[in-house]
């Protein structure tokens, strides 16, 4: 495949061999993001888990403090008083069985879902349709909550999501091109450290085996492991 002028000139100016500290892998991530856009920084971490364990399955939710540039669409399945907190707090789209109805339409309007647990009964009649989409309200995420004005809150203020692979690496976005290099570090060691508070206890071995960053249209750079935890 022909490699664009861009993407070799990035390449050249990337040791993809070398293992950068994380203040060096942000600038050189951020020197190569050079699209017409602002690029999406994104991590991967590779974990030592097996995925095929369902202890191992790691899965959840971190408030980055930087935030992560972009602006959710969040929806909230709730009634009465709830569905009046977390209109106040800032959700785009408040409903019950309504909203139901309009999802089992196609109108899936929103990127993140939050319920509150007497709202399951509706929700779990989605399940076929928010679940490929990862969109399904879950406890483990935060989503599936009483609290729904910070879940809301949460969102909207740069929280993600993530969710270990069949081959048990993570990914997430962290940040934009745009984002000063220390709020990208702030959101690397806030993603990182949730990771490795998250480790099972059947899990042997190394369990953080490696951190790669790399931004939409850029070439991936490793990052010491102990430039992030310290």
């Amino acid at each position: 495949m022909k490699q664009s002028k861009r993407l070799k000139k990035a390449y050249e100016s990337v040791d993809t061999a070398k293992v950068y500290s994380l203040e060096e892998a942000i600038a050189a991530v951020k020197a190569g993001a050079t699209a017409k856009f602002d690029e999406t920084i994104d991590i991967a971490v590779r974990l030592g888990v097996d995925p095929r364990q369902s202890d191992q399955m790691i899965r959840g939710a971190v408030s980055l403090p930087a935030g992560t540039g972009k602006t959710l669409t969040v929806a909230v399945f709730a009634k009465g008083p709830k569905a009046e907190e977390a209109r106040k707090a800032g959700a785009d789209i408040v409903g019950d069985e309504d909203l139901m109805n309009d999802i089992l339409a196609g109108n899936i309007n929103f990127q993140r879902l939050i319920a509150t647990p007497d709202m399951m009964g509706v929700v779990g009649r989605l399940g076929k349709v928010l679940g490929p989409k990862g969109l399904m309200p879950n406890p483990k995420l935060g989503t599936v909550t009483m609290d729904v004005a910070n879940a809301v809150k949460a969102a909207r203020a740069g929280q993600v999501q993530f969710r270990v692979d069949s081959v048990g690496v993570v990914h997430a976005g962290i940040g934009k091109a745009s984002f000063d290099a220390d709020k990208l570090a702030e959101n690397v060691r806030a993603f990182v450290k949730t990771l490795a508070g998250m480790k099972p206890a059947t899990s042997s071995g190394v369990y953080l085996r490696q951190v790669a960053l790399t931004s939409t249209q850029g070439v991936g750079v490793k990052v010491s492991i102990p430039s992030i935890v310290g």
